[in-house]
């Protein structure tokens, strides 16, 4: 099994995460924040990694520090459990609907961090949790995994529903880029012979 934890504490949060990337969707999370528990439920579950994440932070601010901070803190463990990548599939991509929504992401896991964000939100708000951060979940994520990611939404009307593709859809995408290639062997999905330059 490839496991991570990590560990993450400021003077705006604190957070204790760990993921297991071959297991069956199994998640324990608690951020203080509903909407970004709601989402890496399903983010655990479709990607079927394995999360525990307990996040405490300055709630009381706004759900910026933790929604952020959940995101580096999974980025790194995530790339903690990938290890050496020999026989890494690397690469995926999904068109992701939720009823009227559709959402398009793809991911190299290149060890080159880049986010490409084409998405947008018809209101600020879902309940109490601004729309803007999921982009900074993503950029986040996307930046500590060392991933290049592209999210586009090609259309969509109701905000949660944007929200809930983007991260189906990176669920999705991790669960076939993390997979591992029985073809492949012990080899690096790389001619390079290396990842990450």
């Amino acid at each position: 099994m490839r496991r991570a934890e990590v560990t993450r504490t400021t003077a705006e949060t604190d957070i204790a995460l760990s993921v297991a990337l071959d297991g069956s969707g199994a998640s324990t999370i608690s951020t203080g924040v509903g909407f970004l528990d709601h989402m890496l439920e399903l983010l655990s579950r479709h990607a079927m990694i394995d999360m525990e994440i307990r996040a405490k932070g300055d709630v009381h601010v706004d759900f910026h520090h933790v929604t952020e901070d959940v995101g580096i803190a999974l980025g790194q463990a995530v790339r903690k459990a990938l290890g050496e990548m020999k026989g890494l599939t690397r690469y995926a991509d999904v068109h992701m609907p939720m009823d009227e929504t559709l959402t398009r992401v793809a991911i190299d896991v290149s060890g080159r961090p880049f986010l490409v964000w084409r998405t947008a939100f018809p209101t600020q708000k879902v309940g109490e949790f601004d729309t803007e951060l999921v982009r900074e979940f993503f950029q986040a994520f996307a930046t500590h995994a060392a991933v290049t990611l592209h999210v586009e939404t090609l259309y969509g009307a109701n905000s949660h529903h944007i929200a809930e593709s983007c991260f189906k859809g990176l669920a999705r995408v991790l669960k076939t880029a993390f997979a591992l290639d029985p073809r492949a062997g012990d080899r690096l999905p790389s001619t390079k012979g290396r990842i990450g330059d």
